[in-house]
């Protein structure tokens, strides 16, 4: 039964915030800190909605950071809820041309100033490539960036692509690693508290300095620290699930 309820409400709040969101972004059009705030407000309800438990590790490493490249693993739709509460102020993501055509949500993205591609089009691609690079180095803005490139549905950290590593490189920026505890799969979404999530702000990697050739010993690092860091958070999940029984 409430995991019946879930599956109205929280799609009814989505669509309530993309809407007010849109509304909202009219007014400073793309803004790039418009991104962080509909992210927070879609994080605020949709958790209390979800009834998801949210603890945040190391909060103040997303606070007035230099511009970047976040990179985060992304595991199903809910990241929409569980990562809006951590996005920097100033970011935004890159994402596919047809979202757009999301009712609302659609508008919502294309107004907050993300960049959107069209991966049919390799030419397209490319200059998308020269607009992160103006972002982080004129504009002051970070980018978010899922480096597995598609959902993992909980099965562990996927490979990642190098997109993101390319633009850190040749913006000579740092790159920020945010994790979340796994929780796709694992949420018991039929229960009034569904479970708790943990995410981790680590440390920025530094890349200043750093040339083409180091590209692969570079992503190889990230997806080992960032592994090893959502299986100490999963560990941690466990136990303090255990300790309230």
């Amino acid at each position: 039964m409430i995991y019946l309820f879930r599956c109205l409400v929280v799609p009814l709040y989505f669509l309530v915030i993309a809407l007010l969101g849109a509304i909202g972004c009219l007014l400073r059009p793309f803004n790039p800190d418009n991104s962080r705030l509909v992210g927070k407000a879609f994080s605020v309800g949709g958790l209390f909605l979800l009834g998801i438990k949210l603890k945040i590790e190391n909060p103040e490493g997303v606070r007035d950071i230099a511009p970047g490249v976040v990179v985060a693993n992304h595991q199903s739709n809910l990241d929409l809820f569980v990562h809006g509460a951590v996005i920097p102020k100033n970011t935004v993501s890159i994402g596919k041309s047809s979202l757009k055509y999301i009712p609302f949500f659609g508008q919502v993205y294309w107004l907050s100033g993300n960049i959107m591609i069209d991966r049919s089009n390799a030419k397209a691609s490319i200059n998308s490539m020269d607009q992160v690079s103006e972002a982080i180095n004129k504009k002051g803005t970070s980018i978010w960036v899922f480096a597995e490139g598609t959902r993992s549905g909980g099965r562990g950290l996927a490979p990642f692509k190098k997109g993101a590593f390319h633009m850190a490189l040749q913006a000579q920026c740092p790159i920020y690693p945010i994790v979340s505890s796994t929780f796709s799969g694992r949420l018991k979404l039929n229960s009034w508290i569904s479970g708790e999530v943990i995410i981790k702000i680590m440390e920025p990697i530094h890349t200043k300095g750093m040339e083409a050739q180091e590209l692969e010993d570079l992503v190889l690092s990230t997806h080992q620290k960032m592994a090893k860091e959502i299986a100490r958070l999963d560990a941690q999940v466990l136990e303090n699930a255990s300790l309230t029984q």
